[in-house]
């Protein structure tokens, strides 16, 4: 399996993928010219916006030379066929949403047993990348969800990877969520103990042969302080 974790894989404001730290390149190289897709809801009872997104990125991908074939969109109606779903797909999406719906959604179709053998490419979109990891980092994102005691910030991924990701950096960093500053109020005090891996949209972890790579913009949350460990263009090996 290949894995591509991003914040977001779109320009600003545009379908359009973003080449932005060798995005596509590494795209291309991953994928066959043509590729059977399957997007997988994060809300799989409102599926609208995953079927809106597919399309989307049959047009973007055709852009790069990739052709999505037999596109796919996995939702509550056909959520008994995942395992055929799966097996018939070379590329995944995991899409963006709310990050504990969407796990909940991932726990009920058993998609982490779903992927222990299968080998293909996988793109994780926000909430997407957030689930992949083994043990997941809900951030706050809705009201009262940070002064919610029963809510539950940590929750168990697909364990693509150990690390946990939070995207969106560069437009949530001065975000205010039920009166508290979402970074320095509540995400560094839950990271005592933790390491959080803060992308901006346009950076990814790509893993692929036992390896990964933060490529792009990206920061340490780790007990209480933010680090920035990555700029524009840099690639790391974690």
């Amino acid at each position: 399996m290949i894995y591509f974790l991003t914040s977001s894989p779109c320009l600003p404001d545009s379908p359009a993928l973003n080449p932005a730290n060798g995005f596509v390149d590494e795209l291309r190289k991953a994928l066959p010219g043509q590729c059977s897709a399957l997007f997988i809801c994060s809300d799989p009872d409102q599926p609208s916006l995953t079927y809106g997104f597919a399309e989307d990125m049959q047009d973007s991908f055709a852009e790069i030379g990739v052709t999505l074939t037999d596109v796919t969109v996995l939702e509550r109606e056909n959520q008994d066929r995942c395992e055929e779903l799966i097996a018939n797909a070379g590329l995944i999406f995991l899409v963006g949403g709310h990050v504990p719906t969407q796990n909940a959604f991932f726990q009920d179709i058993a998609l982490r047993e779903c992927l222990q053998d299968w080998d293909g490419v996988v793109i994780g979109v926000s909430a997407g990348s957030m689930n992949s990891a083994d043990a997941v980092y809900a951030q706050p994102e809705e009201p009262g969800e940070a002064i919610d005691p029963d809510y539950q910030r940590w929750l168990s991924g697909l364990g693509l990877t150990k690390l946990m990701t939070i995207p969106h950096y560069n437009q949530d960093k001065d975000w205010m969520l039920d009166g508290m500053r979402l970074y320095e109020d509540i995400t560094y005090a839950d990271s005592m103990g933790h390491k959080f891996y803060v992308l901006v949209d346009g950076s990814f972890l790509l893993g692929r042969d036992g390896r990964e790579e933060l490529r792009g913009e990206a920061y340490l949350i780790e007990n209480g302080a933010l680090t920035q460990i990555s700029r524009e263009s840099d690639i790391i090996t974690l």
